[in-house]
């Protein structure tokens, strides 16, 4: 899969060309308005290598059985290990969610666009899920339970940001 480019000039960036990527098919290139196309280009081709390399090397990195791995650190430090599951798996079909839980079932799906996100958020995602186990819904006592992970307001910006840029990308 080659991903398209989107370039975005800004006059307030001085000599520094960034990428990021937006969705699993879109980078962005952050390039000063005063570089040309031609000078851009080598450098787009770069960024482009390393983002696609680093992506695969997340992607291989991050399966089913490090998501065990990782619920099992959160339940023992943050549910005193008491907390209980069937399965912990990455899902391709949930594409307006992050996570998913089926308390009953004890099953726990996580969104494959999380395996080249942040390894905080992803955490922050499993400690969501896990305390759906215990409770439910959104309520108070959820959150008071998510909230234990201290990174959950910064993560939620992440996603949200996230979910945000998704939203612009099908809209143009």
């Amino acid at each position: 899969m080659d991903p398209e480019i989107r370039i975005k000039r800004s006059s307030r960036r001085k000599k520094t060309v960034t990428g990021r990527w937006i969705d699993e098919k879109l980078i962005e290139i952050l390039s000063p308005t005063d570089i040309d196309d031609e000078a851009l280009q080598p450098i787009i081709a770069n960024l482009k290598r390393r983002l696609i390399a680093e992506k695969e090397r997340r992607q291989a990195e991050i399966n089913d059985e490090t998501l065990e791995q990782r619920a099992q650190v959160l339940n023992k430090k943050y549910f005193n290990g008491r907390l209980h599951w069937n399965s912990i798996r990455f899902v391709t079909n949930q594409r307006k969610r992050f996570g998913s839980c089926t308390p009953k079932e004890g099953t726990i799906r996580i969104s494959h666009r999380l395996a080249s996100a942040p390894s905080w958020v992803l955490d922050y995602v499993i400690m969501h899920e896990l305390a759906h186990l215990r409770v439910q819904n959104h309520s108070q006592k959820f959150w008071k339970l998510v909230n234990r992970y201290p990174l959950t307001e910064r993560a939620r910006g992440y996603l949200i940001a996230l979910s945000i840029e998704s939203d612009q990308v099908k809209e143009a």
